[in-house]
């Protein structure tokens, strides 16, 4: 009996894929020229001294202008435009990508500049703080759990980057991730304040104070700023241990996806049964690849030039889901809980820096 009027052939196969990918590249189309376009704004608004050195990231400008258009002009437009697709694609696949690519910022050789006690001073921060989010935020301020583990991702690693990777993995709402993200650029903008101020009486050398500032401040672009006050040496040593930190994202994502997996959020959690994220992997790989593989540094320049549009388009597409009214109803809980944090980070990160730097 033949099977040739049941069996579809290879080419119908073959087509019926190609036909897929044509209709969802049209179907993401028109939200992806949307996402992209506040990207590109919020890059060249990012790159402007004057912007930079108020610290304000292309990531938190991105985000800022897509909450604008997702309160404002958006909603009139999804009536007409089939932008939905685009932006959910945005905040999902390009934001894992994004997080992938972000290990062409690291190598294995820079983060040993830092030395053992650098490590240490990262580790502990970072597991402290991320473990103390959860202990308070829960059991203190009541909040959420998917809320403290945001806090807490955002405080303790990378800012909004690490605040987004854990939203991959714990699926939160938007809304929840963007309370998380405001509470990153408040007290990482204090702290970009705080900081050189307090330098004077803190009794540090600049190699010191450069790792205290980079394994206690928030974002990247507040510890270039809070960091260079103090000269070019804390400028690098704040950098490299802000890398370091950043670098434990990976691992970090890998033992939350496992630890989710297993809480009670598990049964509603759709990251049951995908307790290792792919992206963690890939990313511990890129950084491999980039500190044994020469590449260069034009190459290594464009691919990061990539990543941050790729992360700028995740990051409006997530401020163009934010709505304000979600913002409002999740009250002062979060900020009280990233305030005590940030007490946290500046008070017990100077003790650990004092005896380990």
């Amino acid at each position: 009996m033949s099977t040739s009027a049941t069996l579809p052939s290879s080419s119908s196969v073959g087509d019926s894929f190609a036909a897929r990918l044509v209709r969802n590249a049209r179907g993401r189309a028109p939200g992806l020229l949307l996402v992209g376009a506040v990207a590109a704004i919020a890059v060249l608004l990012g790159s402007r001294p004057a912007i930079a050195a108020l610290g304000l990231s292309p990531l938190t400008l991105a985000i800022l202008i897509g909450a604008l258009l997702g309160n404002t002009v958006l909603p009139r437009v999804a009536r007409h435009l089939p932008v939905d697709a685009g932006i959910e694609f945005s905040k999902g696949m390009l934001l894992r990508a994004g997080i992938v690519l972000y290990g062409f910022r690291l190598t294995f050789q820079d983060l040993a500049a830092v030395g053992w006690n650098g490590f240490a001073i990262d580790l502990v921060v970072v597991a402290g703080t991320f473990c103390a989010a959860v202990a308070i935020g829960t059991r203190v301020l009541k909040l959420d759990r998917e809320t403290a583990v945001l806090v807490g991702a955002g405080s303790a690693i990378c800012g909004a980057a690490a605040v987004l990777a854990t939203e991959s993995v714990i699926k939160a709402p938007a809304y929840k991730v963007g309370v998380a993200i405001a509470t990153v650029v408040v007290f990482g903008t204090l702290g970009m304040i705080v900081y050189p101020w307090l330098y004077p009486h803190l009794g540090m050398e600049a190699h010191v104070y450069g790792v205290y500032v980079g394994s206690t401040v928030h974002e990247v672009a507040q510890v270039v700023v809070a960091g260079g006050a103090a000269g070019d040496e804390a400028a690098r040593a704040a950098v490299i241990a802000k890398m370091l930190r950043v670098m434990m994202l990976a691992p970090f994502l890998v033992v939350l996806g496992l630890w989710w997996a297993r809480g009670g959020e598990a049964s509603t959690s759709a990251t049951r049964g995908v307790a290792v994220p792919w992206f963690a992997v890939l990313f511990i790989a890129v950084v491999a690849l980039h500190s044994l593989v020469p590449m260069p540094a034009a190459t290594v320049q464009a691919i990061e030039r990539v990543d941050a549009v790729l992360l700028a388009m995740a990051m409006a597409a997530l401020g163009m889901r934010t709505r304000l009214s979600a913002l409002r109803a999740a009250g002062t809980r979060p900020l009280m809980l990233a305030a005590m944090l940030f007490a946290w980070l500046a008070v017990g990160g100077y003790v650990l820096n004092r005896a380990l730097g």
